[in-house]
């Protein structure tokens, strides 16, 4: 499936111009557009808060996603990789018109896989790091951070409440704190709502 991507950073800004240049590439590249997706949002909201996460989380191996240029999936660097990444690992495609960019099957793909993962490992190394700092700090001013579950089934995140609850206080989302433990966003919102809500 073909999807066509279109990003406008406010209401004062036109779609126009970038599904022509979408529609006039698919023209020439024999493409036919399954299903448009047109936002306007900034792109410096976390792709869960905009249609594109949404888009993310129902795509399928060799899905096509077109859009005009890269910074229309986001505005730093790592939100534009984490996109990407997310495409590598389904086997989804993004092409885009202006950067002359494919992600799919090809070298350069292969590259950017290798570099995704050791930037995963990088970012997961900086957080385990940050966990420990914040949770000595925390223990060293008397804070007691999250509670001991319940009579509740064990689950993976079981035992972590402190790291999670320091995730969160330094603004991680919950679709990060899984990637970090290794379980879905569900998971984690559930655990969050069962496990750690305030007596």
């Amino acid at each position: 499936m073909i999807y066509g991507y279109i990003r406008v950073s406010t209401d004062k800004q036109s779609v126009i111009n970038q599904k022509y240049e979408i529609e006039c590439y698919c023209k020439n590249n024999k493409f036919q557009i399954a299903q448009w997706i047109e936002e306007t949002i900034s792109g410096t909201e976390s792709p869960n808060k905009r249609k594109l996460g949404d888009l993310l989380n129902r795509i399928k191996k060799d899905d096509i996603i077109i859009c005009s240029e890269l910074s229309r999936l986001g505005r730093s660097l790592f939100m534009i990789m984490n996109v990407l990444s997310i495409c590598l690992t389904i086997g989804a495609k993004i092409y885009t018109i202006k950067d002359g960019y494919r992600l799919g099957d090809d070298i350069q793909s292969k590259v950017l896989a290798f570099a995704f993962g050791l930037s995963a490992e990088i970012e997961r190394n900086l957080i385990a790091q940050r966990t420990k700092e914040a949770l000595a700090r925390c223990k060293a001013e008397g804070k007691i951070l999250g509670r001991r579950p319940g009579p509740l089934k064990t689950v993976k995140l079981t035992g972590h409440e402190e790291e999670i609850a320091v995730l969160l206080n330094s603004g991680k989302n919950k679709a990060e704190i899984g990637r970090y433990f290794g379980v879905h966003r569900q998971t984690v919102r559930l655990f969050i709502r069962d496990r750690m809500r305030q007596k």
